[in-house]
This record gives structure tokens, C-alpha cells and sequence, in this order.
């Protein structure tokens, strides 16, 4: 009796794994047009805002130190160098005669421009213009004397740097000064 018991439960988990399998197979072979009827189409030329690769950096406008407004926007087409810092800090020391450098002899074959925003809510008065001429830097220097930008881009140490394809999408961001080496690697590479 013993030996007839264990056989039919052996038997009945078998039939029981049986069942198992069935149901699991018939539900993997759902066709998909069950669950998915509509498909949604993603323009590819909308592009996230935000600040990974690959999406669109917030638009800013702000007045340079020559009076000029700056809008991020208006630089789509180009490739773009866009660059935090203050005058305080010394590792933005270290990299603005790379940026310079860079600039001058990049920024009509290279199709590139630097916009190096000054973090003038954390300056004192006078200091950015300091900078500016103690370097000989050229390219535009933006004022955010509201912090607004800063916020923005969630800029924490300095310098920060994004480096934008003329597509308006950001490629690459760096962390800390950059040299001339790092700016030719990447700044030639952007499409």
C-alpha cells in the first residue's frame, strides 16, 4: 500500500509540474500585439533638458562684462566650451591660459566658442574685471550675479566645464581645470 501511495504522488507531481510548464509556456508565447496594439513614435530631434550626455544644458541669458547679452541658445551650430568658474579659485587660475590659448587658435577653424560664465554672486566687486585683464582673455565672460545659472547647472567645486556638440547636446563635462591637452582631445571631437 505504502509502495501505491508514493507512487501516485510521484505521479500527481509530475501531472502538477506538467500543468506548471503549460500555463508558463502559453503565457511566453503571448503575441505581443495582445499587449501592445498602439506603438509611440520618439522625434529624435527633441532632446531631453539636462545635464548628462547627450541632453540639451538649461538656456541662459546673462550680460557680459562688455554689456553684451549672452543666450546659450544662440550658440547652437557651434561647438561650445562652457566654462564656471570665479576668481577666486585656483585651479580656474591654472586653467584660463589653456582656454585662452585654446580660443585663439581654435575658434574660427575649430567652429568653437568658450563661454566662461563668472560666478559673481560669490565675487566681490570688481574682481571678475580683475581677472579678466590680468589674463587677456578674449572670449565671452557672462556675469551671473543672481546665482540663477549656477543653480541651473547644479555647479558645486570649481571650475566646472560642458562641453556642447553643435547639435546643443552635451558631450563631455569636466570636473576640475582643464589644459590644453584635455581641451584639444576634447574640443576637436565635438560634432
Amino acid at each position: 500500500m505504502i509502495k501505491r501511495n508514493v507512487g501516485l504522488i510521484v505521479t500527481a507531481l509530475i501531472i502538477g509540474t506538467m500543468i506548471v510548464m503549460s500555463v508558463k509556456s502559453n503565457i511566453d508565447k503571448t503575441e505581443p500585439d495582445e499587449y501592445f496594439e498602439t506603438t509611440t513614435t520618439i522625434d529624435s530631434s527633441e532632446k531631453e533638458t539636462g545635464l548628462k550626455q547627450g541632453n540639451v544644458p538649461p538656456d541662459f541669458e546673462l550680460t557680459t562684462l562688455s554689456g553684451d547679452v549672452v543666450r546659450l541658445s544662440d550658440y547652437k551650430g557651434k561647438k561650445v566650451i562652457l566654462n564656471f568658474w570665479a576668481s577666486w579659485c585656483p585651479p580656474c587660475k591654472e586653467e584660463m591660459p589653456h582656454m585662452e590659448k585654446y580660443y585663439r587658435k581654435n575658434k574660427d577653424s575649430e567652429n568653437v566658442e568658450i563661454i566662461a560664465v563668472n560666478m559673481t554672486k560669490a565675487e566681490r566687486p570688481g574682481s571678475a574685471r580683475e581677472f579678466v585683464d590680468a589674463y587677456g582673455l578674449t572670449f565671452p565672460i557672462p556675469l551671473d550675479k543672481t546665482g540663477e545659472v549656477m543653480d541651473a547647472y547644479k555647479i558645486g567645486p570649481l571650475p566646472m566645464t560642458y562641453m556642447i556638440n553643435t547639435d546643443g547636446t552635451i558631450a563631455h563635462q569636466v570636473s576640475g581645470p582643464i589644459n590644453e591637452k584635455l581641451l584639444n582631445e576634447l574640443g576637436n571631437n565635438l560634432q
